[in-house]
């Protein structure tokens, strides 16, 4: 059921009540948080943060003890390494080697965001915007903060600044879509996902997330075509496959829906959604989903 705008909100009918009800059951099992590809800002890249690379890194610093853009490559590196401490060493050096080095101020705030020092991280990506305020990179970053947090006003700012300096970029019409998902707009946030899908087709997160709030507003089919996207694009995802599942239990594929919620299962045993889906969708289980 969608609320359709801020304004919306109040004097709704009471006939209503029960539908949105099951739209808010449906929503809190579905879930969105996400694990595409180009979306993926947070997570360990152990390829990239091999001992190769960074010692080739560390021989370019020996060299140039005073670059500055050498120790935050090397930052970013131990980052995706998921060395932490040592990356924020690195940052702290270039930032202490040039003040106004915006990025590395965002790449600090990254790390601070994944070691759970969101104060530091916000506090970091305020410094990059003050130093550079068409740094939309920084914007998506303090605004998934704050997105995380449930400040919702002040994240959706961002998210907007973010778009009003890059138009092109996925991942700030993405997690405009979380917020707008997470106060029950979901009209709006299907529209921002479907923009970010058209930026970044083969990503599996907004698929995920457009397929959310399809569920919330009980159009199944739909919500079925874009969680049979996010698997396409990225089978291990064990969110993915419970989705597709309660989609498919919603349409009465209970054995589909049985071997998706399986699936899922496999691949996170300790996924209760998915065997609690599965002890549900069994032959002579519970009742479906919403009922």
């Amino acid at each position: 059921m969608d609320k359709g705008s801020r304004h919306h909100r109040l004097n709704r009918p009471a006939p209503r009540l029960a539908a949105l009800v099951t739209a808010a059951v449906i929503l809190a099992a579905c879930q969105s948080s996400g694990t595409g590809s180009v979306f993926r800002t947070t997570e360990a890249d152990r390829s990239a943060g091999s001992e190769v690379n960074i010692a080739s890194l560390t021989a370019v610093i020996e060299d140039n003890p005073s670059d500055a853009n050498a120790y935050n490559v090397r930052g970013s590196a131990y980052g995706q390494a998921g060395d932490l401490d040592k990356a924020i060493n690195d940052f702290n050096t270039a930032i202490k080697l040039n003040p106004a080095f915006f990025q590395a101020y965002a790449n600090r705030a990254l790390v601070y965001r994944r070691m759970g020092r969101d104060q530091q991280a916000v506090s970091d990506y305020t410094k990059a915007i003050g130093i550079n305020p068409g740094y939309g990179v920084a914007f998506v970053g303090r605004g998934n903060v704050y997105r995380q947090a449930k400040q919702y006003d002040r994240a959706l700012a961002d998210f907007n600044q973010a778009i009003a300096i890059d138009s092109g970029d996925p991942r700030a019409y993405h997690n405009r879509g979380l917020v707008n998902q997470a106060t029950g707009l979901h009209t709006l946030a299907i529209d921002d996902f479907g923009k970010a899908i058209s930026l970044a087709p083969n990503a599996a997160e907004p698929f995920n997330g457009r397929g959310t709030s399809y569920m919330a507003m009980g159009n199944y089919d739909d919500a079925l075509r874009d969680f049979n996207e996010v698997v396409k694009y990225d089978k291990n995802s064990f969110e993915g496959w419970a989705n597709q599942a309660m989609a498919l239990e919603k349409l009465g594929e209970r054995e589909k829906a049985f071997a998706a919620f399986a699936r899922a299962a496999n691949l996170n045993p300790n996924y209760t959604l998915a065997t609690e889906g599965m002890r549900r969708t069994a032959a002579g289980g519970g009742r479906p989903l919403g009922t």
